[in-house]
């Protein structure tokens, strides 16, 4: 038995060393076979893995030269030429300078998307088609392999046949002309949207070779593959996984191109461009994670040693030593793990009924879209599906602030805040003929299926059915802005006001309109300016406080139900704040009459006003121009006659002031007399705007001035004072004086700017000295004058002084 027994032992220890080198065979062979690297634990194994685990020596060593990681055509593969177009577009692509190389992964999901879009029709007639399985998860996988700079989009669509891939890959004939290639080499923009074909070319924006493996429910697995040098290969997959139904891209990227090899960067780009894709896109990400592990030996040996020293280690007893004994020592460590990451969790709402979406979901999205991580809710929203010529779905929304440099770069800003989608994938936000500019503040998105696809974008901006969609988003933008308004108790009638409050439970919206008008103001006023067609639209909106407002927004709509009897014309007035206009001698007949008036405190009301002429039949009238009508006067007439002769001499003295006439006023009740300007011309407020502006040319806003009328108060005492005096003396210099003041004075309470303030303060100062009895010829006291000592007796006393200094410190 001993003679066996020997030969027996060392027979199975040779088998126990030759397994494990067997075991690191097989390893070395589905390592070589792989096209992926090795992945921690949890990869899934179907993605990636190798089917034909046990191969030979030379089988590895013939798949490692045929390894795609080498970036040569394979050499039993089927070669083909491209055709002539695909070139040329293949060669603008990879020459021209490209500002935006990121939209190749919009393109590539967006294949995917609509290789699963039809395999889920054809799923509904026949269930079938899409197999068992994996197979039956209609999604979208992005996976990287660093080490060999592979970048890997796979989908379980309806893949393509051999024939498909010659069609689809080798020609544009299904995505356009030579004449659409003429015109992307001219325009020198690339931003292509589309399915396989012009789209599909992108990718050798970042790669300098594809491989595309599919496979079509009725044909075998192929795999097309090209280096973009005018030629490109197909042959039957019998290496690669099987991937049973579908289609996945390889892209092996340029060295320039590194930075889409990172997890970050891949995710901003699908959140970006696709968050909205009807399937879900995963990708294979890095995580880390702690994890409890045995301590090594010599750790836990320290530790002992350690504990061993301790003093308190002798008061333990000797069960407690026990019992840590039993416990194995472990050590927390971080590991890198691996799973599946979905990026597109926020659905498109858009495409839903507006009645089944609630108030928390619109909400949700628009914090996702404005990328707003506040609590606040947007003001309003509108959900809506347009037909006709153009169909498109649209969800815009009032944000519930402004942004801090709205109107600073109002009309140098490119960027929008309004999506353009074209069947749920992202095309720009720098379309202008979208929203015009006064509504960019709004928040939104639009999805058409019928904008025509695979254009550049200079195109698609021409295009007219962009007309036809910017019409319909005013309209429903403007209306739901009116809609806040309606909504809002404040904004009701007095009479109304009551029944809301008793019957509404719950006031959330009231106030809300004053809330839009203080942040998005002056874009209602801006749209007023710039958009004919909707200004009386617009105007519903204007709001504004008035001379019976009591402080609170007023709108046009109330102003006229509040109008007196007989009044035509909406009374306004304009000015740098309330508190002045509301001083303001203009106002004093019309509030002694009851009449209403408007305070435009806005520099851009200015402007306004120039554009918005009439409102419901009613004329705007500035109480600070002439045409002012308030009724018809009695004495008018005598009025006029009985101070004709102060009016002429008036004028006559303030000739070198380019004063137009001197009238009688019908607008002032306690002030002497204003400066009004004639009706077509400049206010005295909008001489002040323009003149504080940065580049304005004073010899060109002279011809704008308006027209300036000096009108009198004949019931003031002044001025009948005044028409004695000149009676008597026409040529009196005091009077002159007096006069000349008085025009002086109207001109700053009118709120004009002075030519000449010295003059102004001359006169004062005489008038000053009159009513003081001080003579007009009175002298200013001479200052002594005191002679200064010469410099080189204060250098002395300085000297002197530093040496005290010195002495003191010694």
């Amino acid at each position: 038995m001993r003679k066996w027994t020997i030969p027996s032992v060392l027979f199975l220890l040779c088998l126990l060393f030759l397994l494990p080198d067997q075991g690191r065979r097989i390893q070395a062979n589905a390592e070589a076979e792989s096209d992926v690297p090795v992945d921690p634990p949890k990869v899934e194994e179907k993605f990636g893995a190798i089917p034909h685990g046990l191969s030979t020596d030379s089988d590895v060593v013939k798949r490692e030269s045929e390894s795609m990681s080498r970036k040569t055509l394979r050499a039993d593969a089927e070669k083909f030429e491209f055709q002539a177009e695909v070139s040329r577009l293949m060669d603008i692509i990879i020459n021209s300078l490209y500002s935006n190389k990121d939209i190749f992964l919009r393109e590539l999901i967006s294949n995917a998307s609509d290789a699963l879009d039809k395999i889920r029709f054809l799923s509904l007639t026949d269930k079938e088609v899409l197999g068992e399985g994996d197979n039956t998860k209609l999604e979208i996988q992005i996976k990287l392999d660093k080490e060999k700079k592979i970048l890997s989009i796979r989908d379980r669509g309806i893949g393509m046949t051999k024939e498909d891939l010659i069609k689809n890959l080798g020609t544009i004939a299904k995505s356009g002309t030579s004449a659409f290639v003429e015109k992307m080499q001219t325009s020198g923009d690339l931003n292509l949207i589309g399915q396989f074909g012009v789209g599909f070319y992108s990718v050798y924006l970042v790669a300098d070779y594809v491989e595309v493996i599919s496979k079509h429910n009725d044909d075998k697995q192929y795999v097309w593959e090209s280096k973009a040098d005018g030629a490109f290969a197909i042959s039957e997959d019998v290496w690669n996984e099987p991937l049973g139904r579908g289609t996945e891209i390889r892209l092996h990227l340029r060295d320039e191109a590194g930075e889409y090899l990172d997890e970050y960067k891949l995710k901003d780009l699908v959140k970006k461009y696709s968050e909205f894709i009807n399937f879900p896109i995963y990708l294979w990400a890095s995580k880390e994670v702690e994890k409890e592990v045995p301590a090594d030996e010599d750790e836990s040996s320290d530790e002992e040693e350690t504990s061993e020293t301790s003093p308190s280690e002798d008061e333990e007893d000797d069960s407690e030593k026990a019992e840590d004994e039993k416990k194995p020592k472990t050590r927390r460590v971080k590991e890198t793990t691996y799973e599946w990451e979905l990026l597109n969790d926020v659905k498109a709402i858009w495409l839903r009924n507006p009645k089944e979406v609630t108030e928390e979901e619109y909400t949700k999205f628009y914090h996702s879209l404005a990328k707003d991580f506040s609590d606040e809710k947007p003001l309003a929203w509108s959900h809506f599906n347009a037909e006709g010529d153009v169909e498109f779905k649209a969800v815009l929304f009032v944000p519930p602030k402004a942004p801090h440099d709205l109107y600073e770069s109002y009309y140098n800003s490119k960027k929008s805040n309004l999506k353009l989608y074209v069947r749920r994938v992202f095309i720009s936000d720098e379309f202008d003929e979208l929203l015009p500019k006064y509504l960019s503040f709004l928040m939104g998105l639009v999805d058409s299926d019928t904008l025509p696809l695979n254009v550049s974008r200079e195109m698609l901006q021409q295009h007219s059915s962009l007309k036809t969609i910017k019409k319909k988003l005013i309209r429903k933008a403007l209306d739901m802005i009116r809609k806040i308004a309606d909504e809002d108790p404040d904004e009701s009638n007095d009479k109304d006001k009551k029944d809301i409050e008793e019957s509404s439970a719950d006031n959330e919206k009231k106030g809300q309109y004053a809330k839009f008008w203080n942040e998005f103001g002056k874009s209602v006023k801006l749209g007023i300016i710039e958009d004919a067609t909707n200004r009386n639209r617009l105007a519903k909106l204007l709001r504004f406080e008035t001379s019976k407002s009591d402080g609170k927004l007023t709108s046009l709509d109330q102003y006229i139900s509040r109008m007196k009897a007989g009044q035509k014309d909406i009374f306004y007035i304009t000015g740098a704040s309330k508190e002045q206009l509301e001083k303001s001698p203009f106002l004093e007949r019309l509030t002694k009459k009851n009449y209403e008036v408007i305070f435009f405190t806005d520099p851009v009301d200015e402007y306004l006003m120039q554009y918005l002429m009439d409102y419901e039949d009613h004329k705007f009238q500035n109480v600070s121009k002439e045409g002012l009508k308030l009724g018809k006067d009695s004495k008018a007439k005598e009025l006029k006659e009985s101070f004709k002769e102060l009016t002429k001499w008036w004028k006559g003295a303030l000739a070198s002031d380019n004063v137009d006439d001197v009238k009688i006023s019908n607008r002032l009740a306690d002030t002497p007399c204003v400066v009004v300007t004639s009706k077509y011309g400049w206010s005295a407020n909008m001489e002040r705007i323009m003149q504080s502006q940065t580049l304005s040319d004073a010899s060109k806003q002279a011809y704008m001035r308006g027209k300036r009328v000096l009108e009198i108060n004949p019931r003031h005492p002044i001025i009948k004072e005044l028409r004695e005096r000149v009676v008597k003396d026409p040529e009196d210099e005091s009077v002159k004086q007096t006069a000349q003041l008085m025009y002086q004075t109207a001109l700053l309470e009118s709120g004009f700017l002075l030519n000449d303030p010295k003059d102004f303060a001359s006169r004062i100062y005489s008038s000053v000295k009159s009513s003081l009895n001080v003579s007009p010829d009175a002298a200013v006291e001479e200052e002594e004058d005191i002679e200064e000592p010469e410099a080189e007796t204060d250098d002395k006393e300085a000297a002197a002084k530093d040496d005290s200094d010195a002495k003191d410190e010694l």
